[in-house]
């Protein structure tokens, strides 16, 4: 019988963190926080209220007018995120767990994400010491104009689950940087790793590098999330999550023409040409596809290959996955661990049994694995499959694979944009150039040749269905200001 590996029961969190300070809630709701691994609550988390996202607000919306934290300059908002970094970084032990009891992830990868997602508040910190804010132009008629970019005033910032830290500093590093003022929603299925960044924040607010009223951290469910989309003291909304709720929020900010940026879901094809040398696509297609268990929106989840290779590229990557350890999230040699919930595992398997009921056939995985315990699912690769399937055009968000045959270029390409997604992609041929000719033509924020690159200090966000706007490198600091010309006399 397998037996649990887990830590010690986690600290409650009774305390909703409005402003700078953890304070009472005023009639939030608490629940149990789920461990993927022990299906046993490993904490207890408060609800923020309606009225709670409302003292949030007013909080944001009155530190921002007196512009205590606006007014400073660049410089000086990088260095408070340096130091946002530095104690960060103190606590990654903490982090590292967070990221196994949250998500799933085992713990390696967990310490490695959270490292990332660190040294992206320094990535941030140092595109702000870079930024111009003012730039001179001349006019038609031979006069000087001054463009200035001005902070965009009080932020949302809605994260998802599948990656708290990692959104926090993709967007609350560079609103803050920008000099916004910002509510920050966590997601109820991963409350902690945002707590932590709430603690950080209360110690700086404390010791004066921070403003009260700058930031606040709620977690709430979707109906009360709503009061911050529809908040009029709200400026901007920047959100990651699903295409569905995105389409919720642009609807309700739309209402009142708030600004939006938005990263959703995708549905990644990987291009397996026929020249493609096989030991360079499995070097990174396998983890490309199922990093995280899948529960990765830039995911490459169709794999589109030729007639001529089907075979050889379905052999090699039934390998690769089946080789890939899956068990026990906090043994550091496995590589994959149970999805973060159960109704997550729920939906994996209901979209790999409608993959057979369309007449796809599963040809590695499939099933929950040797576990006697923890929310898993396989690594799973469907054949057989068609384009206009479930599995091939909706977002799984489980370590599934689905394999599309194509005729010849143009119609990989094609098979490629046949979505209504366009986050990420991959291109896999012996000829870099023609590679990426190839990835130009895929309709795509993100396009990797022989290769499944992550670096988020670059510009990242999706076409059509993934998104609106830009997170990462300085797209991403450009997205939190709003652009003001003064015109001045001949």
């Amino acid at each position: 019988m397998t037996t649990a590996t887990e830590p010690a029961r986690i600290l409650d969190r009774d305390q909703v963190f409005l402003g700078g300070a953890w304070t009472d809630s005023d009639g939030g709701e608490s629940c149990d926080l789920i461990d993927p691994w022990t299906e046993r609550p490993a904490t207890r988390v408060r609800y923020a209220s309606k009225k709670d996202i409302q003292r949030a607000v007013r909080a944001a919306r009155e530190s921002f007018d007196k512009g205590d934290w606006s007014s400073k300059s660049m410089a000086e908002r990088a260095d408070v995120l340096d130091e946002i970094a530095n104690r960060l970084e103190a606590r990654v032990d903490e982090l590292t767990t967070y990221g196994v009891v949250e998500v799933g992830v085992p713990v390696t990868l967990s310490r490695m994400t959270q490292q990332m997602s660190i040294g992206l508040f320094r990535a941030v910190a140092n595109e702000a010491r870079a930024f111009s804010t003012t730039e001179e132009r001349k006019r038609a008629d031979g006069g000087t104009s001054r463009i200035l970019r001005e902070p965009a005033g009080v932020v949302a910032a809605i994260i998802p689950w599948n990656g708290p830290l990692g959104t926090v500093a993709f967007k609350v590093a560079p609103a803050l940087a920008a000099g916004c003022s910002v509510v920050l929603k966590s997601s109820p299925d991963a409350p902690l790793a945002p707590s932590v960044f709430a603690d950080v924040i209360a110690e700086l607010t404390s010791e004066g590098a921070i403003p009260p009223g700058v930031v606040s951290v709620v977690c709430a469910d979707r109906e009360d999330s709503e009061a911050l989309v529809t908040d009029p003291g709200v400026d901007q909304i920047t959100f990651t999550g699903s295409t569905a709720a995105g389409r919720r929020i642009m609807s309700l900010a739309g209402d009142r023409i708030a600004r939006v940026s938005l990263e959703l879901g995708g549905k990644s094809a990987a291009v397996v040409l026929d020249d493609a040398d096989l030991e360079q696509v499995m070097a990174s297609l396998p983890m490309g596809g199922c990093m995280q268990s899948g529960q990765a929106c830039i995911a490459l989840t169709r794999v589109l290959v030729s007639a001529k290779r089907h075979d050889e590229v379905v052999a090699a990557l039934k390998a690769a996955l089946g080789a890939l350890p899956m068990g026990d999230p906090w043994n550091e040699a496995n590589i994959l661990g149970p999805l973060a919930m159960e109704r997550q595992r729920d939906r994996v398997e209901g979209y790999i049994a409608s993959a057979k009921e369309e007449g796809a056939t599963i040809v590695l995985g499939g099933g929950r694995g040797k576990e006697e315990h923890g929310f898993f699912v396989e690594p799973t690769i469907i054949d057989g499959v068609r384009n206009d399937m479930r599995v091939a055009q909706e977002e799984i968000f489980g370590p599934v694979i689905s394999v599309i045959t194509f005729e010849d270029e143009d119609d990989a390409v094609a098979i490629a944009n046949d979505s209504v997604y366009g986050l990420s992609g991959a291109v896999y041929t012996a000829d870099l150039e023609h590679g990426f000719e190839v990835a130009r033509r895929i309709r795509s924020g993100t396009v990797s040749v022989n290769c499944a690159a992550m670096d988020f200090t670059l510009p990242f966000g999706g076409y059509k269905q993934s998104g609106l706007g830009r997170e990462g490198g300085v797209e991403g600091l450009a997205e939190f200001f709003e652009t003001k010309t003064v015109h001045l006399p001949l």
